[in-house]
């Protein structure tokens, strides 16, 4: 069990981060892709993600083994702030740090390292060192370049393209703790967390594959809920480093029990959500517009009559989504600025 020790200015510094940390995402994403459970959720996310792998992965695959310890120094703190700061401070990580998180990952400590036992009780210093991460351990920084290739060319492959549904579903996430937060306070927000988290003041219990205790210290702690998180949190090894605590969103939680419902690609997901605001047809007839199309052009794209193109063209651009100019016998219908925000999924430029 991991147990997490507050003091009261440990309360008052609670704070939810603001978005996904597109690393821990990332990391925690080459787990399930390794992982055969939750199908229902993740085996299309799966079958896609292996299609569009050609990037080596072997060094993330040494790095980040099946269970327990992987390197804090792959998921910086800085991660709360974007992709692209998160691998700036991963590329500026102190040779020493990486030496020493290398050879705890090294030693063949497994879960038991990663938890803060001892060696021996994770298998001891004797176990094998897998032929990759001992010349990534000799090389040092120098390794750092192939490194972030693989990790950039992992995180396009396997979270890029679902983003927008990661980012939906961390953000009901922080609608719902935010409402605890403001009914209730930090204690509220605590115990309103999910099931295999238990607020027990002053300590946040969770389920944990061995015992550790973590003293905040007056430092605080930052809620960090992931959607790629399954089953249990998880927290870095380092107690000297900033305290996270990284968890499955409950959004996530709902969504793997609910029949059909799975990851899916931004554009996927895209074209079936307007297709359930609108209606299929209707969105059909949207993106059949393009960059613009007379009433027959319309017909003919969509593969509707004429009346009906004609039709869901008039109610579209009573909506406002659709703007309609006669040029002669022709009329020449455009999506306005609000018919491609509903289109891209995202929110009208001011």
């Amino acid at each position: 069990m991991l147990r997490i020790h507050f003091t009261g200015v440990d309360l008052a510094r609670v704070r939810m981060a603001g978005r996904p940390d597109a690393l821990w995402e990332t990391i925690l994403s080459f787990h399930r892709l390794r992982d055969r459970r939750d199908a229902r959720l993740f085996g299309e996310w799966r079958t896609e993600t292996r299609s569009r792998l050609n990037s080596e992965t072997r060094l993330l695959g040494a790095l980040i083994p099946s269970r327990g310890y992987f390197p804090d120094f792959l998921t910086p703190v800085e991660g709360q702030y974007g992709w692209d700061v998160g691998l700036d401070a991963l590329r500026g990580i102190r040779p020493e740090r990486m030496r020493r998180e290398l050879a705890l990952l090294g030693a063949g400590t497994g879960v038991g390292a990663a938890f803060g036992m001892p060696s021996a009780v994770g298998g001891g210093a004797d176990a094998p060192v897998p032929r990759r991460l001992r010349d990534f351990m000799e090389g040092g920084t120098k390794h750092l370049p192939r490194l972030l290739g693989e990790l950039r060319g992992y995180h396009r492959a396997a979270v890029e393209p679902y983003w927008t549904h990661i980012q939906a579903q961390i953000e009901a996430e922080r609608a719902a703790r935010g409402r605890a937060l403001l009914d209730g306070g930090a204690d509220e927000l605590l115990a309103s967390l999910p099931p295999m988290l238990r607020w027990r003041a002053p300590v946040l219990e969770c389920d944990y594959p061995v015992d550790r205790d973590v003293r905040l210290r007056g430092r605080g702690l930052l809620l960090q809920p992931s959607f790629f998180c399954r089953r249990t949190a998880v927290t870095l090894h380092d107690p000297e480093l900033p305290p996270v605590l990284v968890y499955p969103a409950a959004a996530q939680l709902a969504s793997a029990s609910a029949a059909g419902e799975s990851i899916r690609p931004l554009e996927e997901q895209r074209q079936r959500t307007l297709g359930k605001l609108v209606g299929h047809t209707r969105s059909v007839v949207l993106r059949a517009i393009g960059d613009g199309a007379t009433t027959s052009e319309l017909a003919r794209r969509a593969g509707v009559s004429l009346a009906s193109a004609s039709q869901h063209a008039c109610v579209m651009r009573e909506a406002g989504l659709v703007t309609t100019l006669r040029r002669g016998n022709a009329v020449l219908h455009t999506v306005t600025p609000l018919g491609a925000a509903l289109l891209k999924g995202g929110a009208v430029a001011s």
